[in-house]
């Protein structure tokens, strides 16, 4: 997305926002996905142009879903985003669209599918397997005041794409690896979102159970570590006077034990003071 498209995009984001009455659950809008020129043009010239396109399609129905999956936001799906801003600039008219506090505008930055040629001089003989590699970035901006307040990448590894590989029929790029390569990667980002916009906190403690508000199709399963933060005192850049948050102190360890639709359980194993209201993040392998 261009950048005065997306300033146009945030300007027309804020005017909508203005004015109007606050909702429970905060309101999302998800841009179309978009192709690095770069990536589009490697693709033209490896002749996996349509792949890369099947796959990006698949992605930006996927994404809606995995973001109305968190329960968290009020969806507005926003694939026709950029024919409308196209159609008020020539017709001066004032787009009719559900406000939004935040604007996710993904696109894909890496992108190989490729046949890997093995060759066993021992036996006489040659295997070839199929290579998918895929690479997202998400950027995620508070409407209001048109800030960026994360940019992240997503990778689906080595591991993940050869047990979808796998798992397809010789390994062709059928509608059925398309959706698990597209769930894939829009769970990723999904739960990225979420954490960077509403991070996961302890609900409630009885004991050494606490609850948090993670639920089924967030990524979280059984077995999981979560790390326990007290939040400190706000950072300040003494530089620029931004806002960094607020310090975090580790205070516990949660160890998932069942997966509710809304919410999870877990057991503490460590505890230096956790309370309600502290924040969770799982803990990085």
């Amino acid at each position: 997305m261009s950048k005065i498209k997306l300033a146009a995009t945030l300007l027309f984001y804020t005017a909508v926002f203005c004015g109007t009455t606050q909702a429970q659950r905060k309101v999302l809008a998800v841009a179309e996905v978009k192709i690095a020129d770069s990536i589009k043009s490697s693709a033209q010239k490896d002749n996996t142009l349509l792949s890369l396109q099947r796959v990006t399609d698949a992605i930006d129905g996927q994404l809606i879903d995995a973001m109305n999956g968190t329960r968290k936001f009020e969806l507005t799906a926003r694939s026709d985003l950029d024919a409308l801003l196209e159609d008020a600039a020539l017709t001066g008219d004032t787009i009719q669209a559900t406000k939004a506090d935040y604007l996710i505008v993904p696109s894909v930055d890496d992108f190989q599918d490729f046949l890997e040629t093995m060759t066993f001089s021992g036996i006489g003989k040659t295997v070839s397997k199929r290579k998918i590699r895929l690479g997202m970035v998400a950027r995620i901006y508070e409407v209001k005041t048109g800030k960026l307040i994360e940019s992240a990448n997503f990778q689906l590894d080595n591991k993940q794409m050869e047990d979808l590989l796998s798992s397809s029929k010789n390994g062709s790029f059928s509608d059925e690896l398309l959706r698990k390569i597209a769930q894939q990667m829009s769970l990723q980002v999904a739960n990225r979102v979420v954490d960077v916009i509403y991070p996961a906190k302890i609900l409630s403690i009885t004991g050494k159970q606490a609850m948090i508000n993670r639920g089924d199709g967030t990524g979280i399963t059984a077995g999981q570590v979560w790390e326990v933060f007290a939040i400190g005192e706000e950072m300040i850049d003494p530089d620029t006077g931004e806002s960094l948050g607020g310090s975090e102190i580790k205070v516990g360890e949660l160890k998932i034990t069942r997966v509710n639709p809304k919410f999870s359980i877990g057991v503490l194993t460590e505890d230096f003071g956790v309370v309600k209201g502290s924040v969770v993040r799982q803990t990085i392998q």
